[in-house]
Parts: structure tokens; sequence; C-alpha cells
């Protein structure tokens, strides 16, 4: 390898390697289980740096992992025996023009403050439930939240990226410059190069919501499934709402709602009348500040734990479906390792599907999503016994679907897939090879043969392939 200390003199940010007091700190992740010993960890400060930092790599041949928010519990932001650009530190502005409605932000933001900043000025854009997960990664994922419904998804709220590609160019992404790039960089994820700065569309938001969690015990989940499917029906933009099955840390299972309304207590309780009808044990729902409504799941998403994710879709609510789910959880929560919970979100798609799906690279779907996700506190090497909880889940959802939904849906939102990178597991092939080939069909679908020829531009050598890598035409 070419000298570390001459490559470090010519980057502004920080360059660590293992032997650094820093190190532990720079590799470490949101999912414990999504760390890897990175060779070298670049926090650049700006694009240049990041042009050095590509150009070091290829030049050494590491492979390369980009860092936003560390949240991909896969590893995609990690690298074993690479070079990590992390982005986190350094180049994490948010700036607000009140005036446009624009909020340009660093790569290496978090979704917290862009909620905080933008809510000064009573704005707002679409952005994650869990408000500690990067904007990058979130955004070049697709980008569902709460907004939704008024707003589509994130990246139909994203107007302009700069992205550092390959060969070291630093480009405008837009409608207007490098359109293709800009297509494929909406739902294609970090397959093409490092987003150092992000462009939102901001809208005008109240300051205050109605919103967060009621507790309901197992016997009124038939009732709640049947309000439910009548609610989603007529389900409107200013509302939404996540049902989790979960367990309580003694293991008995719980049915939570975290409801959603864009506007005061009093609408919001009229609205959500017949839920609150049905008796909830605990009820936090109230009216807070619009600022906290993406940091309701936080406590249940702490960083250091060990995480497993599975997406899947569900075209329609289904008792039978979630009264098994409830009782396989609370069985797996009892053995005392694994803490499991199964998020079904609802939200209106009406806007996010009035793109067309060849409009962007995202895989766009009428079915809504479900999460799985699998935590535990301790032993790296329990992904692989997570993977398999989380596909009996997954199996069970499936089961109550029938044969309503296609393969593609059936893999689930892609910002929730995990079965892609490193997973210790026999059965699971390389990335590079079939399995990720078939994976990346599924992620992208229609869109992927456009994809390809895409990345065959900006990224021949495939050298940004930790998400759903696509192989170039």
């Amino acid at each position: 390898m070419s000298d570390i200390s001459s490559f470090a003199k010519t980057i502004k940010g920080d360059v660590v390697t293992p032997g650094d007091a820093d190190y532990a700190n720079s590799i470490a992740r949101w999912a414990k289980n999504a760390e890897r010993n990175a060779k070298v960890v670049v926090h650049v400060k700006d694009s240049e740096d990041v042009v050095k930092s590509i150009a070091y790599a290829k030049e050494n041949k590491l492979p390369i992992a980009i860092r936003g928010g560390g949240h991909n519990a896969a590893g995609a932001s990690s690298v074993e025996g690479g070079l990590v650009i992390d982005l986190k530190r350094h180049i994490n502005h948010v700036r607000i023009d009140a005036e446009k409605k624009l909020g340009y932000v660093g790569g290496g933001a978090i979704w917290a403050q862009v909620d905080q900043e933008a809510i000064k000025y009573g704005l707002a854009t679409v952005g994650g439930t869990v408000n500690h997960t990067g904007v990058g990664g979130l955004t070049l994922g697709g980008g569902y939240g709460w907004l939704s419904g008024r707003h589509g998804l994130t990246i139909d709220n994203l107007k302009q990226a700069t992205i550092v590609t390959a060969n070291g160019s630093i480009l405008t992404a837009s409608d207007t410059e490098n359109s293709d790039l800009f297509w494929a960089i909406r739902g294609g994820g970090s397959n093409f190069g490092v987003a150092t700065e992000l462009v939102y569309q901001l809208h005008p938001q109240r300051k205050t919501v109605f919103a967060g969690s009621a507790v309901y015990t197992p016997d009124k989940v038939e009732k709640l499934i049947e309000l439910t499917k009548k609610w989603l029906d007529n389900v409107g933009e200013d509302e939404g709402m996540i049902q989790a099955v979960a367990a309580a840390p003694d293991g008995r299972p719980v049915f939570l709602i975290i409801f959603f309304y864009n506007g005061s207590e009093e609408e919001g309780r009229a609205h959500y009348k017949e839920f609150f009808d049905v008796g909830p044990v605990v009820d936090n729902v109230r009216e807070i500040p619009y600022e906290q409504l993406n940091s309701l799941q936080n406590p249940q998403t702490g960083h250091g734990r060990c995480y497993y994710l599975k997406g899947v879709s569900q075209a329609s609510p289904n008792y039978k479906a979630t009264m098994e789910l409830v009782q396989k959880v609370a069985e797996i929560a009892k053995g005392g390792v694994f803490k499991p919970a199964i998020l079904h979100e609802y939200f209106s798609l009406g806007k996010a599907n009035s793109v067309p799906v060849s409009a962007t690279a995202f895989r766009r779907q009428v079915s809504s999503n479900i999460l799985t996700n699998v935590a535990w506190e301790e032993g790296v090497n329990k992904t692989a016994e997570a993977q398999e909880i989380a596909k009996e889940l997954v199996g069970i959802v499936l089961r109550g679907q029938g044969n309503s939904l296609d393969d593609a849906e059936k893999s689930g939102y892609t910002n929730y897939g995990h079965d892609d990178i490193d997973i210790p597991s026999a059965s699971i092939a390389s990335p590079t090879g079939d399995h990720g080939a078939k994976r990346a069909d599924l992620a992208y679908a229609s869109n992927y043969p456009k994809l390809q020829q895409i990345k065959k531009v900006y990224d021949p050598e495939n050298v940004f392939n930790r998400w759903y890598p696509i192989t170039p035409a």
C-alpha cells in the first residue's frame, strides 16, 4: 500500500487507521453487527477530499464504502480491509433558504438536523421516521416518511445533488444537469458515487402535530384490523399510522399503534375516535412539536445493538397473519436473546404513485411496507440466526397475502433489505454473483436495464458496490 502518511497530508479532514485512538469510534455503526475492520477511514471535509480518497483507494486496490449516517444494518457503510469515505463528521451542514423553500444538506447529516432546522421557518420535507437515520442513504434509496401522504417520497422532493463519481468528477445532478445521473440516484442508492450535498424542496408545515403511540392487548387486534381496513380505504394525505407487533420487556405480546395526524389534538382524536374507543392500555398520543415526530421510534432503535432488517409488502391488513405474528414474536422474545418487532406502515401512497415508475430509478408499488426488525444485545455472529427468524416472520406475512404480491413486492422496500452484504451464511452467494444479480433485479424491477446502462457510464469498474450492486451493462 502506498504511503498513508503522504496521502493523509493531502486531505483536509482526518485520516484514521487501526493504530489510532479514534479508530474504534470511526468504525462504530448504528448496528453493531454492521461494523467492519476498515484499513483506512477518511473523515472527508469536502468533495476534493472525496476525489483524493477514491483515487487512493483505486491505486491501492482497496474496496470503498461510503458512510453517511451509518444506519444500514447490513454493513453497506462499512468495509473489511477497505477504505471508508466518512461524511458524517464534517459534511453535515443544513442550510435553509426560506424564501425559495430549499434545504441544502450535507451528505453526512441526519434527519433530526433537517427537521429541527427547517421547522424554525415553518417548513419541512419528507424525512425518515427514525430521525437518527442519515439523509443520504434514506434519500438515495427512495425515502418514505410521515409526510409521504402529502408530499410523496423523499426523492420526489430532491431537487439537486452534488455527486463525486468513480473517475473523480464532481458533478451536479438535477433535471437540467446530468439528468441521467439524477434519474439513477433517485432510487439507485450509493451505486453511482458519493453524494456530498443534497438539495430538498421544503413545504409549509404547521409547528405541532398529533402523534404518539397507543398500546393494545392482543384481544383487541381483530377489531383494530377491521377498523384499519375501513380507514385505509379512505386514508387522507395528512394522516398515517405504524402498527407494530412486539413484545413487552417481560415477553408478553403487545400490539402498538403510532398514530399521526397533521393537525391539532382535537382534530386527531376526532379523526381516530373509533381506534381510541377500542380502549388502549397505554395512550401516549398527544399534540407534539413537529420536530419530535420522527423521534417517536428512537427508544426502540438505539445505537450499539445488533439489528437484522428485512422488508416485505402487504396488499391489505390481515387478522389471521397478525395474530400468528403476535404469538411467534412472544415465543421468540421469551427465548431471552432476540427482540423481534414487525412494523406495518400505513399512509396514503397516492402522491408517491402519481409519479410514473419510469420517472425515477425507484421501484414504486401500491402495497404498504412492512419492516421486520430483529434486535439483540450481544454477539455479532448471531446475524445468521436473526436472518432465519426474520425469514420465518416474513413467511407468515406472505402466507396471509396469498397471491396478491409479485416477487419484487415480496422482496420489500430496498432501504429495509439486509440479505445483501457480508452475512456469514453459506446459503448466501456473493453479492456480485447470481444472488446479487437476482436481488438487483427485484430491487429495481423494470428500471434495472436502464440503471445498468447509466452504471456503465459513471462507474464501469463497479467501484461503488455496497448496496444492491448494479452490474454495468
